[in-house]
């Protein structure tokens, strides 16, 4: 665990409520997954134990087999040498609840130094009052240097390609145990 004074961007924690601060690009991305407490479970789980990292192509190395506020994490794409560590620290984690809907599980993680960018990502999968399971994805970030500054379509361009493959992943989590 780490204190969160290597975060180094302003809002921390934003993203478990929608705030970003000024200055920075926002992402919202929300995704339809299905039905029910299973489909819902599913995802939570996947989500809390990194599986919708690595279902997104990514290699994740983390302190916790699980998302605990305060770990760190760096995931990465790309190949061998090619691959662009991405370091981040958990900053806030909603477990599941045992039982009733409507509810949400997720987290948020910030990035640390080293990280192309700086800012907060989150991941959360809500089943309404309806049973209806949905996927949020919030983002609010802006290149950590002139290096990524310059290669701004391309990392915007990284940045939707990557949310994508997220969405994806949950969407074969959610599928999982059924006849698709």
């Amino acid at each position: 665990m780490t204190d969160a004074g290597q975060l180094s961007y302003p809002g921390i924690g934003g993203t478990e409520h929608g705030d970003a601060p000024q200055g920075y690009g926002r992402v919202l991305e929300e995704a339809r997954l299905g039905t029910g407490l299973d489909v819902y479970r599913r995802v939570a789980d996947g989500i809390l134990g990194w599986e919708l990292q690595r279902r997104a192509g990514l290699r994740v190395r983390a302190d916790s087999p699980r998302a605990v506020p305060g770990m760190h994490v760096v995931s990465g794409f790309g190949v061998g040498p090619f691959r662009l560590p991405a370091p981040c620290q958990v900053v806030w984690v909603h477990e599941p609840a045992p039982e009733g809907v409507p509810q949400s599980a997720g987290f948020g993680y910030g990035t640390l130094p080293r990280h192309p960018a700086l800012g907060e990502e989150s991941f959360e999968v809500e089943i309404n009052s309806h049973g209806e399971v949905w996927l949020r994805i919030r983002a609010f970030s802006k290149p950590a240097n002139w290096f990524y500054a310059a290669g701004g379509i391309v990392t915007r361009a990284a940045q939707r390609y990557v949310t994508s493959r997220y969405i994806e992943g949950a969407r074969s989590l959610a599928a999982e145990g059924t006849s698709q």
